[in-house]
């Protein structure tokens, strides 16, 4: 018998702020709906179950740090995460890994967020390493044309590595391969790694908009904003490893600089309040290397953020 395509990985799972947790997707009744995404398709057989696929775990037990309860003012949302409505909040589990048939963790990746989009939730995915949004952004066709917006020291999109091409160095590159993808917004670039020249002229050929973190921190986020275009259908995929080390150190390749809090809930409010986003991942914490658990309370304060203003404008009524 087939594996559920969700399951809670430990039996002391703690859902998100405990809101209810729901394993059948087939029959999801919700506005927003968290699910981790733990396992993607490795390079090797190390990162098969690496530090990073305990990361959805991590995130979920340090929730209370991120917000205190959901009956707390947040300044950042002006008001309590759910603004005193009716939304429906609930925690997926996380999507079932096979380490025996690897290519099969994007199957039912794919499968779970189009079982999501299509019960008409928002998806909030915690991941795991960044090959994870390659089949979260196929399961995004029906919502075409989506900008995509990257958080990431990285440019990400290298073809292959040893001729496997779904893993955590390409995303962005299968990203630009599908129809429904339209414009792509990377931001934060910075420092050595972040591809090697021909990624770069793949990117700008495509054209893609590569905003390096030099760019960023002279004109801002708010000028950032400006270029992406108003009305569209968003979706926002984070690399830890693209935000400020001081605030997510728990990451494989730190480096100085990166995007900062504020300029995260700058750029979250603004995409929520040009259109709609559908969706949102936050990939590469490595639990082990989190200081005083400061990545997940900052992963979890981008996930406060997007939910409080998505209520506000009006998303679920």
């Amino acid at each position: 018998m087939a594996p559920p395509l969700t399951t809670a990985p430990r039996r002391e799972f703690q859902s998100w702020h405990d809101f209810p947790i729901v394993l059948d997707l087939d029959a999801l009744d919700a506005d927003i709906a968290i699910i981790g995404i733990p396992y993607a398709d490795p390079y090797t057989i190390d990162e098969v179950s690496n530090d990073q696929t305990n990361a959805p775990t991590h995130i979920r037990r340090y929730c209370e740090r991120s917000l205190r309860g959901l009956d707390r003012y947040d300044f950042d949302i002006g008001g309590t995460l759910l603004d005193g409505r009716s939304i429906k909040v609930v925690d997926c589990g996380d999507v079932y890994g096979d380490p025996e048939d690897l290519a099969s963790n994007r199957t039912r990746a794919e499968q779970a967020i189009r079982k999501i989009l299509a019960a008409g939730a928002l998806p909030v995915i915690l991941g795991g390493d960044h090959g994870i949004p390659i089949p979260v952004f196929r399961a995004l066709d029906t919502l075409a044309p989506v900008t995509l917006v990257q958080i990431d020291a990285h440019v990400d999109w290298r073809d292959h590595m040893n001729g496997h091409d779904q893993g955590l160095s390409s995303p962005i590159r299968r990203a630009a391969e599908m129809d429904h993808i339209g414009e792509i917004f990377q931001i934060g670039l910075r420092a050595a790694g972040s591809g090697r020249p021909e990624e770069v002229e793949a990117a700008l050929a495509y054209g893609a908009h590569l905003i390096s973190d030099i760019e960023l921190q002279s004109a801002g986020m708010a000028a950032v904003l400006e270029r992406i275009p108003d009305g569209g259908n968003y979706y926002l995929t984070v690399d830890a490893d693209g935000m400020d080390p001081t605030i997510m150190p728990a990451v494989a390749g730190p480096a100085p600089g990166g995007v900062t809090y504020p300029q995260m809930r700058t750029l979250i409010h603004g995409l929520v309040a040009k259109g709609r986003v559908v969706g949102m991942d936050i990939v590469e914490i490595t639990p082990k290397r989190d200081v005083n658990g400061i990545s997940a309370i900052t992963a979890g304060r981008l996930m406060c953020n997007l939910i409080g203003m998505a209520v506000r404008a009006g998303y679920f009524d």
